[in-house]
């Protein structure tokens, strides 16, 4: 099943629209209007195990830090990774551990979040 055209990520209080612009394999991918933000889904797997990835990669043009007036295009990709085996784990089981792991790092305002994207380990 294919998750519907458009999808809506908001970030930072801003609703982004997405289209669909690549179907017909298991990856799906969504892009802006602009183009500076695509949502990515790539549910594959391997013989044993199954993983299912959404990404979401954005891209804009910012200041060289070593050459003031030359502008540069620079990008980041954030990804939620779920890779289990194909027996041993009902889908709930699953859902009830990444429910967990989402709910560590937004928990007291994003502090877990906060120290992941600062490099703490």
């Amino acid at each position: 099943m294919a998750y519907s055209d458009p999808q809506t990520v908001t970030i930072d209080g801003v609703a982004i629209a997405t289209s669909r612009v690549y179907t017909g394999t298991p990856v799906g991918s969504f892009v802006s209007a602009d183009a500076k933000t695509k949502l990515s889904f790539d549910p594959r797997g391997t013989a044993k195990r199954r993983r299912s990835v959404v990404r979401l990669n954005q891209e804009k043009v910012t200041a060289d830090p070593l050459v003031s007036t030359t502008n540069v295009r620079v990008g980041d990709m954030i990804s939620f990774t779920v890779d289990r085996p194909f027996e041993g784990y009902s889908d709930a089981e699953v859902l009830k551990q990444a429910t967990g792991l989402i709910t560590w790092l937004t928990a007291s305002s994003n502090a877990n979040l906060i120290k992941l994207i600062a490099g703490e380990n």
